[in-house]
């Protein structure tokens, strides 16, 4: 199976528009739908967010260009807001998944697809 099956299946839950998976060190993009592409300072400062939360919740952290106010942040996930918008960010043991939902879209549902999504990816080694 593609990795692009994972990141259209968070797309096609209709609570988020674009998703991508890195690799847990940022090095490189597994899979991307709907467009979300990150600059590699984006990536670095989520990894580093990941051991070290507190830059990210003191300046927040940007997504495509965009900044994110940062809602919360933990050795698991990242959850980031910019007006209307937002991003959920979840770690796994290799992997990182980056989700963006658009205006309109609760930060629940989004979230709890995401989550799911890297709670199959541990059970299966990933």
């Amino acid at each position: 199976m593609s990795w692009n099956a994972y990141t259209d299946n968070i797309v096609g839950s209709g609570y988020l528009d674009k998703a991508a998976i890195f690799s847990a060190d940022g090095s490189g993009v597994w899979a991307s739908s709907g467009g979300l592409t990150l600059q590699a300072g984006e990536i670095n400062a989520l990894v580093s967010g990941f051991t070290d939360p507190s830059q990210l919740q003191m300046s927040g952290f940007h997504i495509e260009g965009v900044k994110q106010f940062c809602i919360k942040a933990d050795g698991r996930s990242i959850y980031g807001k910019h007006e209307l918008e937002g991003v959920i960010v979840v770690k796994t043991k290799q992997a990182i998944i980056v989700a963006h939902y658009p205006a309109g879209i609760q930060a629940g549902p989004a979230a709890n697809v995401v989550e799911k999504m890297g709670d199959y990816l541990i059970s299966v080694g990933y």
